[in-house]
Protein backbone atom coordinates (compact mmCIF):
# COMPACT_ATOMS: atom_id res chain seq x y z
CA UNK A 1 0.00 0.00 0.00
CA UNK A 2 3.04 2.12 0.75
CA UNK A 3 3.45 4.53 -2.35
CA UNK A 4 6.41 6.69 -3.34
CA UNK A 5 6.40 10.39 -3.27
CA UNK A 6 8.07 10.70 -6.45
CA UNK A 7 5.47 8.58 -8.45
CA UNK A 8 2.17 10.48 -6.87
CA UNK A 9 4.10 13.47 -7.95
CA UNK A 10 4.74 12.32 -11.27
CA UNK A 11 1.36 11.95 -12.02
CA UNK A 12 0.08 14.94 -10.56
CA UNK A 13 -2.00 16.80 -13.48
CA UNK A 14 -0.12 20.19 -14.40
CA UNK A 15 -3.73 21.93 -13.39
CA UNK A 16 -3.22 20.78 -9.95
CA UNK A 17 0.58 22.32 -10.07
CA UNK A 18 -0.83 25.39 -10.89
CA UNK A 19 -3.79 26.23 -8.58
CA UNK A 20 -3.79 29.62 -7.40
CA UNK A 21 -5.52 30.67 -4.05
CA UNK A 22 -8.23 32.90 -4.53
CA UNK A 23 -7.72 36.96 -4.22
CA UNK A 24 -7.57 38.00 -0.88
CA UNK A 25 -6.80 34.52 0.37
CA UNK A 26 -3.74 35.24 2.31
CA UNK A 27 -5.38 38.90 4.09
CA UNK A 28 -8.53 36.87 5.56
CA UNK A 29 -5.60 34.32 6.69
CA UNK A 30 -3.74 36.82 8.50
CA UNK A 31 -7.01 38.34 10.00
CA UNK A 32 -8.27 35.08 11.14
CA UNK A 33 -4.76 34.63 13.03
CA UNK A 34 -4.42 37.51 14.73
CA UNK A 35 -7.95 36.77 16.13
CA UNK A 36 -6.57 33.50 17.35
CA UNK A 37 -3.73 34.57 18.96
CA UNK A 38 -3.73 35.04 22.33
CA UNK A 39 -3.38 39.02 23.84
CA UNK A 40 -0.66 40.61 25.90
CA UNK A 41 -2.32 39.20 29.31
CA UNK A 42 -0.12 35.92 29.64
CA UNK A 43 2.96 38.07 29.29
CA UNK A 44 3.02 38.45 33.06
CA UNK A 45 2.48 34.67 33.78
CA UNK A 46 5.48 34.45 31.17
CA UNK A 47 7.65 37.04 33.55
CA UNK A 48 6.42 35.56 37.03
CA UNK A 49 7.91 31.39 35.22
CA UNK A 50 11.14 32.92 34.53
CA UNK A 51 11.69 34.87 37.11
CA UNK A 52 10.83 32.17 39.11
CA UNK A 53 13.10 29.91 37.12
CA UNK A 54 15.87 32.24 37.24
CA UNK A 55 15.85 32.08 41.04
CA UNK A 56 15.85 28.41 41.41
CA UNK A 57 18.97 28.20 38.66
CA UNK A 58 20.36 30.56 41.02
CA UNK A 59 19.52 28.90 43.96
CA UNK A 60 21.01 25.49 42.73
CA UNK A 61 24.33 27.53 41.28
CA UNK A 62 24.63 28.71 44.64
CA UNK A 63 24.29 25.18 46.18
CA UNK A 64 26.62 23.56 44.18
CA UNK A 65 29.87 25.86 44.56
CA UNK A 66 28.95 25.86 48.41
CA UNK A 67 29.54 21.96 47.71
CA UNK A 68 32.36 22.20 45.45
CA UNK A 69 33.88 25.38 47.58
CA UNK A 70 33.00 24.09 51.20
CA UNK A 71 33.69 27.52 53.81
CA UNK A 72 36.06 27.24 56.44
CA UNK A 73 33.45 26.10 58.75
CA UNK A 74 32.56 23.07 56.88
CA UNK A 75 35.90 22.27 55.18
CA UNK A 76 37.56 18.83 56.89
CA UNK A 77 40.84 19.04 57.56
CA UNK A 78 43.30 18.16 55.37
CA UNK A 79 44.30 14.80 57.00
CA UNK A 80 40.53 13.93 56.52
CA UNK A 81 39.97 15.61 53.28
CA UNK A 82 42.75 13.38 51.79
CA UNK A 83 41.57 10.20 53.05
CA UNK A 84 38.59 10.86 52.07
CA UNK A 85 39.17 11.15 48.47
CA UNK A 86 41.78 8.55 48.11
CA UNK A 87 40.27 5.57 50.21
CA UNK A 88 39.63 2.07 48.22
CA UNK A 89 37.46 -0.66 49.52
CA UNK A 90 38.76 -4.25 48.69
CA UNK A 91 36.08 -4.53 46.41
CA UNK A 92 37.76 -1.80 43.86
CA UNK A 93 40.84 -4.21 43.61
CA UNK A 94 38.41 -7.18 42.50
CA UNK A 95 35.12 -8.66 42.13
CA UNK A 96 36.18 -11.48 44.65
CA UNK A 97 37.64 -9.81 47.14
CA UNK A 98 34.21 -7.72 47.11
CA UNK A 99 31.96 -10.73 47.67
CA UNK A 100 34.68 -11.72 50.74
CA UNK A 101 34.26 -8.17 52.23
CA UNK A 102 30.77 -8.10 51.66
CA UNK A 103 30.35 -11.55 53.62
CA UNK A 104 32.07 -10.74 56.80
CA UNK A 105 30.72 -7.34 56.79
CA UNK A 106 27.50 -8.73 56.11
CA UNK A 107 27.31 -11.58 58.62
CA UNK A 108 28.89 -9.29 61.41
CA UNK A 109 26.27 -6.65 61.04
CA UNK A 110 23.91 -9.82 60.84
CA UNK A 111 24.99 -10.96 64.42
CA UNK A 112 25.33 -7.48 65.79
CA UNK A 113 21.49 -7.38 65.26
CA UNK A 114 20.46 -10.29 66.81
CA UNK A 115 22.36 -9.78 70.21
CA UNK A 116 19.98 -8.90 72.92
CA UNK A 117 21.23 -6.67 75.43
CA UNK A 118 19.96 -6.58 78.71
CA UNK A 119 20.94 -4.34 81.99
CA UNK A 120 22.33 -7.93 83.10
CA UNK A 121 24.57 -8.72 80.39
CA UNK A 122 25.47 -4.58 79.44
CA UNK A 123 28.72 -4.76 80.66
CA UNK A 124 29.56 -8.10 78.74
CA UNK A 125 28.44 -6.66 75.91
CA UNK A 126 30.26 -3.47 76.35
CA UNK A 127 33.92 -4.87 76.82
CA UNK A 128 33.20 -7.01 73.10
CA UNK A 129 31.72 -3.61 71.94
CA UNK A 130 34.92 -1.88 72.96
CA UNK A 131 37.12 -4.71 71.41
CA UNK A 132 35.34 -4.26 68.05
CA UNK A 133 35.88 -0.36 67.83
CA UNK A 134 39.61 -1.28 68.11
CA UNK A 135 39.57 -3.30 65.54
CA UNK A 136 37.39 -1.18 63.32
CA UNK A 137 39.86 1.13 63.77
CA UNK A 138 42.19 -0.71 62.90
CA UNK A 139 41.05 -1.99 59.80
CA UNK A 140 40.37 1.66 58.73
CA UNK A 141 44.35 2.37 59.64
CA UNK A 142 45.13 -0.67 57.26
CA UNK A 143 43.02 0.51 54.28
CA UNK A 144 44.72 4.40 54.76
CA UNK A 145 47.90 2.63 54.55
CA UNK A 146 47.26 0.28 52.01
CA UNK A 147 45.38 3.08 49.97
CA UNK A 148 49.06 5.77 51.19
CA UNK A 149 51.46 2.62 49.84
CA UNK A 150 49.83 0.47 47.71
CA UNK A 151 48.32 -2.84 48.25
CA UNK A 152 50.29 -5.92 48.86
CA UNK A 153 49.99 -9.25 50.02
CA UNK A 154 50.87 -8.34 53.96
CA UNK A 155 48.06 -5.54 53.66
CA UNK A 156 45.41 -7.35 52.37
CA UNK A 157 46.19 -10.92 54.54
CA UNK A 158 45.65 -8.28 57.40
CA UNK A 159 42.33 -6.64 56.44
CA UNK A 160 40.78 -10.07 55.78
CA UNK A 161 41.63 -11.37 58.98
CA UNK A 162 40.81 -8.19 60.63
CA UNK A 163 37.34 -9.37 59.18
CA UNK A 164 37.54 -12.88 60.38
CA UNK A 165 38.90 -12.12 64.24
CA UNK A 166 35.90 -9.29 64.42
CA UNK A 167 33.15 -12.19 62.92
CA UNK A 168 34.79 -14.76 65.33
CA UNK A 169 34.84 -11.82 68.21
CA UNK A 170 31.08 -11.56 67.85
CA UNK A 171 30.44 -15.53 67.35
CA UNK A 172 32.22 -15.65 71.18
CA UNK A 173 30.08 -12.85 72.59
CA UNK A 174 26.86 -14.72 71.58
CA UNK A 175 27.97 -18.25 72.88
CA UNK A 176 28.72 -16.25 76.13
CA UNK A 177 25.68 -14.49 76.31
CA UNK A 178 23.76 -17.72 75.42
CA UNK A 179 25.99 -19.26 78.49
CA UNK A 180 25.06 -16.33 81.06
CA UNK A 181 21.50 -16.51 79.77
CA UNK A 182 21.58 -20.31 81.02
CA UNK A 183 23.35 -19.44 84.41
CA UNK A 184 20.54 -16.45 85.14
CA UNK A 185 18.08 -18.97 84.49
CA UNK A 186 19.28 -21.82 86.36
CA UNK A 187 19.84 -19.34 89.24
CA UNK A 188 16.01 -18.31 88.76
CA UNK A 189 15.16 -21.89 88.93
CA UNK A 190 17.00 -22.84 92.12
Amino acid sequence: MAQDLRDLLKNETTAARNAKMSQGHEDRFFERLEAELPKEGNKKSFNFFSIAASVIVLLGLAYGAFSIFPTSENKPDDKQQSVAVKLKSLGDVSPDLKRVEDYYLASINLELSKLELTSENKELVDGYMVRLKELNDEYDRLTVEWNENGLNGKTLDALIANLKFRLNLIMRLKDQLQEFNEDTFKAEAI
